[in-house]
């Protein structure tokens, strides 16, 4: 029974497709779902993630990967197309109870205020864990991450963006979420430290199952780190495969040939 549970999906994505506003208010009028499958962000995006899985999407600018993020998040919803956590359809689940389950670290993460003690101890709070047990989880967090105890005390102004970066992957971290949605984590950060990172997040999705879904512009990284990639292009998922049977050196040519014609096209 244990090896049939471990092969269920953890989420599933079926067929979803996210039109711009201007069209959402739209009636199926007669030519209005052909101009509107032009203009999609997302078309008949189909895939599933299982727990435990790296899962690296990456694509061109604009090709959907951060709505793709909020979509699995519930921060936006799609225009037609249904997800299912565990079985259970997106809209049965209250958003509270699913965002617990699923977090998502945007790129440009705020502290709303607070200072780093204050951020990482709040989504403790929020699940009723006594002080003294929210202590001892915040410094096992920063010392995980490597995040020097000095700054507890800093707010958000007084933190660089790749400091803030950390800090939202650590307030994130600290409830350890069953899926960890990822949006460019490595964006502002220095070499040294995106590599603890990426053995902390392995360390996580083998010994815990953590699921960590990752949007990464940087191949080399997704590449060593990832076990399965989706390849988004203009709203569509062109490739759902395994890291090592992707044709990497080909995947990079074709994100340097569509970059390079989006920019001749707003020339």
């Amino acid at each position: 029974m244990m090896e049939v549970a471990a092969t269920l999906p953890q989420i599933r994505v079926q067929q979803v497709c996210l039109a711009p506003m201007l069209f959402r208010s739209m009636r199926p009028k007669q030519g209005d779902r052909a101009e509107m499958a032009g203009h999609l962000l997302l078309q008949d995006v189909s895939f599933e993630v299982f727990p435990g899985d790296r899962l690296a999407i990456v694509g061109a600018s604009g090709a959907g990967k951060t709505t793709l993020l909020r979509i699995l998040n519930r921060l936006s919803e799609p225009t037609t197309g249904t997800l299912f956590l565990h079985g259970n359809p997106y809209p049965t689940i209250p958003v509270v109870k699913l965002r617990q389950q699923i977090v998502y670290v945007l790129q440009e993460s705020k502290l709303l205020g607070m200072t780093v003690q204050e951020a990482l101890a709040y989504p403790l709070r929020l699940r009723g864990v006594p002080g003294k047990e929210i202590e001892a989880q915040v410094r096992e967090w920063l010392e995980r991450l490597r995040i020097p105890l000095e700054w507890r005390d800093r707010t958000e102004q007084q933190l660089s963006v790749g400091q803030r970066q950390l800090v939202a992957i650590a307030r994130a971290l600290v409830t350890q979420p069953p899926v960890l949605l990822l949006d460019e984590p490595t964006s502002a950060l220095d070499v040294g430290r995106i590599q603890h990172l990426f053995e902390v997040l392995t360390d996580l999705s083998q010994r815990q199952q953590m699921t960590i879904v990752m949007v990464n512009h940087q191949l080399d990284l997704a590449q060593r780190w990832c076990d399965r990639v989706l390849y988004l292009q203009h709203g569509q998922l062109l490739a759902d495969k395994a890291s090592a049977d992707m044709d990497w050196s080909q995947l990079e040519q074709h994100l340097k040939m569509t970059e390079q014609t989006q920019t001749e096209e707003w020339m």
